[in-house]
């Protein structure tokens, strides 16, 4: 058996608009945000789900629910956070995202790598397999996360993670496709 994984990002917040790189920061949806959360519902109307599955951080969590409340359940899971970049979070972009790929596999000072995310979303999985095998699962949550799983899931190196992450290629979608066995 297989689980059908679509992972949705979060909605825009005021960090993002602002220019910031949250992390670990609870940054609050903004209009634009809370607008793209309800358009997504529309978008993936005839999607069926059997558990959806965010990050406890407030501009997922919100996302999640403006989409799915009353659908499907939603349960918050703190592995599927966005990088801790430790002295960094809420620091603005221009300062942080040159410095991500650096730290692939080095902590952020008093944060964590985003190898210590994947090994996060590596245990997510495990815990997916023994629990949800058969299912149709949706996640919301961050960047840091949806890379992971291109590393663990689609077999690419950081480097490549990086390099065709749709926020770099400008082409986002609504939902991206993982199949975890």
């Amino acid at each position: 058996m297989s689980i059908k994984i679509i992972y949705f990002v979060h909605g825009t917040t005021v960090d993002n608009e602002a220019g910031i790189s949250s992390g670990w920061s609870d940054a609050e949806l903004s209009d634009l945000g809370i607008e793209q959360s309800i358009a997504l519902k529309d978008k993936i109307k005839d999607q069926k789900f059997d558990v959806v599955f965010c990050s406890d951080l407030k501009r997922a969590t919100k996302s999640a629910e403006l989409t799915f409340e009353g659908e499907v359940p939603i349960i918050a899971d703190e592995r599927l956070r966005e990088c801790n970049y430790g002295i960094y979070n809420g620091q603005s972009s221009e300062t942080v995202e040159p410095l991500q790929e650096e730290h692939a596999t080095e902590k952020f000072p008093d944060g964590e790598s985003y190898e210590d995310v994947k090994n996060r979303i590596a245990d997510f999985l495990d815990f997916l397999k023994k629990n949800y095998d058969g299912k149709n699962v949706a996640i919301v949550a961050h960047k840091a996360p949806q890379l992971s799983l291109d590393v663990l899931l689609k077999d690419k190196t950081w480097k490549q993670a990086f390099t065709e992450d749709w926020r770099k290629t400008k082409a986002w979608q609504p939902g991206w496709e993982y199949i975890l066995r």
